[in-house]
Parts: structure tokens; sequence; C-alpha cells
């Protein structure tokens, strides 16, 4: 059991049968009446969120979340299969427990795989990937006097913006959070 007291951003806790991570998190203590917690929840299963208000001191139940380093061996039809690097058992996922982070999902990559009551939560990728650039315009000499960006695809598919200068076959650096450029590698 966790207190509203000690929320804090990303703490994670069962509410109705599902697992629900603080997103945001406000202590209120109003001149009259009691204090209260004002927080945004996000549910972990289905990304849905909501804000609910806790009074102060309430205790909720707080999800136990099992994290595993398992590695991406390969990938047969439709289902991506990962080693557990602990016990070297095969665990297969498919596309939709893996999320929109597949698109940097290469073969080798270790992932930390989050599971609550052995249901896969979500997969975590590391914060940045090197991946080689396969498909983008030339760049001009002179096209811009600050720096312009232009859509490039990488080598497990995914597009991402990068500077005017990056050709084809150069191996870039990216921030797999929120899609961005980090530079060269």
């Amino acid at each position: 059991m966790i207190s509203s007291n000690d929320f804090r951003t990303g703490v994670t806790i069962e509410l109705e049968g599902s697992v629900w991570r603080v997103v945001e998190f406000l202590h209120v203590k109003p001149g009259k009446g009691s204090a209260f917690v004002r927080t945004k929840l996000k549910n972990v299963q289905t990304g849905s969120v909501v804000e609910k208000t806790f009074r102060a001191a309430e205790t909720v139940p707080q999800a136990n979340l099992e994290k595993r380093t398992m590695q991406h061996t390969y990938k047969e039809i439709d289902q991506y299969v990962f080693m557990d690097m602990e016990t070297f058992e095969e665990n297969r996922l498919n596309e939709s427990q893996i999320g929109d982070r597949v698109k940097y999902l290469t073969e080798g990559m270790e992932v930390n795989v989050i599971t609550w009551n052995d249901q896969v939560l979500e997969v975590e990728l590391p914060n940045s990937v090197v991946l080689e650039v396969t498909e983008t315009d030339p760049g001009v000499k002179g096209d811009t006097a600050t720096g312009g960006t232009k859509p490039a695809t990488v080598s497990t598919g995914a597009q991402v913006m990068v500077p005017l200068f990056i050709s084809i076959g150069e191996r870039i650096k990216i921030d797999t959070r929120n899609d961005t450029y980090l530079g060269r590698d």
C-alpha cells in the first residue's frame, strides 16, 4: 500500500483492476477543509489518461511491476522473440505488446520488459539507438543559412527528421523517447 502523500511522477498504483502510472500530482491544502492530492493518471495497458483526486494520506495498493532484461533475438512472422538474460528462456511478443517503439527494435538489442501479474505492460528500449539512413533526399549545398531538416528513413523503417547534410549510408543517433535526431555516430 502507498499513501497519496507519497505520490511522485512515475509511481504505479492499482485501481479498478488495472495499473495506473502517476503522470502529474499536486498536493492541495485549502484554507477551509481537509488537504487532498489532485493527480493525472495514465493507464499503462490502454494509454488513457484520467484526472483523479485522493484525500490526503489515503492509501491505495501499489502495483508490483517486474522488470526483466531481455535481448531481441529475431522476428518470426508477426512475433518478436526475446531471450531472458537471466534464465535464457525465449519469450514471444507481438507488435501490439511492444507498441510504437517497435520501429527502433533491432536484433541483438537489450530491452527491459515490464510485467504485472505475468502480463506484459511495456517494453522499454534504450534512450537512444544508432541506425543507418537508408533513404533520404540529397541535401543541396547552400539550401539554407540556418539548420533546416528533411525526412529520412532508417534501417528499421522508422522516419526521423534530420539535418540537410545527412546522406544515405550514414549512421545517426536517435532519441527513442521523442523520435529526434541527436547526431552522427
